[in-house]
């Protein structure tokens, strides 16, 4: 198969978070198969070094210092794209700001609509403004970013964190039923751990939580935020042309094991 099918040349993408982590590397892996890029993250000068590697490898790129969760400065971005580029043929919904951790008897409301707006909201204003522009091209590619914990329970005080990804799957579900016959692809990625500035922090902090991670893993390790890039692209290529509504786990091989089950060489079995 020529790896032309891969080619995203001529294409105009759009990442949320890509200061960092995820994002970053999902930014990088679509301007590397050809993309031009528009990038947008809180984080001011990770944004800019994402930008510069974007820029070394001759690829054009626009930065947007946003909050995702600011509805009144989502359009605006959507306009500017179409401004300079004409175009929006990809988006990577990936940033959503932190929850708060806490039993579900005690969490407070506040904290609860404060998750569902960082996580669902901002993510919903994103595919609507990309999704408008792609309805009318007839063509494009959306993939949030949402969890295994949207699929099946994490406990450890997760309840607002949990809804909000459950939300994102069935946003994505939904959206994708209603745009297929018009050429607009709405696909989820679903990750389990993957090592970040945040988790690393928790690890250090609660080091055996580490072991609680890994006994769910069959793959023995966390993720990276490298290993979304291949099905970044994938999914931004013409490769993916028939798949949609699809909710992709990157998680290690966690969905798949039960969760009585063990593996040779997870933290509960010897030898």
């Amino acid at each position: 198969m020529s790896s032309k099918i891969f080619d995203l040349s001529g294409k105009v993408s759009l990442v949320s978070g890509a200061a960092q982590g995820m994002g970053k590397a999902m930014a990088v892996a679509l301007a590397e198969a050809g993309s031009d890029m528009a990038i947008v993250d809180l984080n001011g000068e990770g944004l800019s070094e994402t930008a510069s590697y974007i820029e070394s490898i001759g690829r054009s790129v626009e930065t947007f210092t946003v909050d995702v969760s600011d509805v009144d400065a989502i359009p605006g971005i959507f306009l500017r794209v179409m401004e300079n580029y004409g175009r929006m043929d990809f988006l990577g919904n990936v940033a959503g700001g932190e929850t708060v951790m806490g039993s579900s008897e005690d969490f407070k409301l506040e904290d609860f609509e404060k998750s569902i707006k960082s996580l669902v909201v901002g993510r919903f204003l994103m595919c609507r403004e990309a999704g408008k522009i792609m309805l009318n091209q007839g063509s494009g590619s959306i993939v949030n970013i949402g969890s295994i914990g949207g699929i099946s329970s994490l406990g450890r005080g997760q309840i607002a964190y949990q809804t909000a990804m459950g939300a994102v799957v069935q946003m994505t579900r939904s959206l994708a039923t209603e745009w297929a016959s018009r050429g607009v692809r709405v696909n989820a990625i679903l990750p389990a751990q993957v090592l970040n500035p945040g988790l690393q922090e928790r690890i250090e902090e609660t080091p055996e939580v580490l072991n609680t991670f890994l006994s769910g893993i069959p793959a023995g390790r966390l993720g990276n935020p490298d290993d979304i890039k291949g099905l970044s692209v994938l999914l931004a290529s013409d490769a993916a042309s028939w798949i949609t509504g699809a909710l992709i786990p990157m998680d290690g091989g966690n969905t798949a094991l039960n969760a009585g089950g063990s593996y040779p060489g997870s933290p509960q079995v010897s030898g």
